[in-house]
């Protein structure tokens, strides 16, 4: 009997836990439009994440955003990984598999093998993508290439940066990869929902 009871706590603890950050991401949403948002880095207060916001199946993102070349997408891996690409324009993202092919794909693969239901696009506060046409030129460069693939030394996050500084220092995980874009753009970066066919 008290098994149950366990778990009928944990669930209603949850739920206020989700519920709690649904509102947080409300108010992000909220501040960011408002005159008190920061927009560059310069702006932001120091206690705060150069990060706004994370990509989320979890939490409905109302700000939708039109994807434009050289612009970075993610989507969801297992509710705990991200996968990052690179947007080239008609409906394709360039990507790196898990065995390292670089090669182009449509919306709808870039979510097929993946547990996300949408993808998202880096953007600044004002809901434009933080985009780099010679970032998408030379991800188009290296497509059918072949990388020395490992998810943690040299994973997806790493190609997508090498795109944008080609001799950059490694990267190994998302939030590295979006801190490195607020600084390169000197935007705080927010993972806006994108406003493209098959996304959902």
């Amino acid at each position: 009997m008290p098994l149950p009871l366990l778990w009928l706590g944990a669930a209603a603890v949850s739920a206020l836990a989700v519920k709690g950050l649904a509102e947080d991401r409300k108010a992000q949403q909220r501040k960011r439009f408002s005159r008190y948002g920061a927009q560059t880095l310069a702006d932001l207060p120091a206690y705060e994440s150069a990060i706004a916001t994370y990509p989320s199946d979890m939490f409905f993102t109302e700000q939708q955003v039109k994807p434009c070349v050289g612009a970075i997408v993610c989507c969801g891996i297992g509710g705990v990984l991200d996968h990052t690409g690179i947007w080239i324009g008609d409906n394709t993202i360039i990507e790196v598999d898990g065995n390292g092919l670089v090669k182009p794909v449509s919306t709808q693969r870039f979510t097929d093998t993946r547990s996300g239901r949408g993808i998202f696009i880096a953007c600044d506060s004002l809901g434009v993508p933080l985009a780099s046409e010679m970032a998408a030129q030379r991800a188009i460069a290296q497509i059918f290439q072949v990388r020395d693939y490992h998810l943690f030394d040299n994973n997806c996050h790493q190609f997508i940066w090498q795109c944008f500084q080609i001799d950059a220092k490694a990267i190994t995980t998302f939030k590295a990869l979006s801190l490195n874009v607020a600084a390169f753009f000197n935007r705080v970066v927010y993972w806006d929902s994108c406003d493209c066919c098959d996304c959902w």
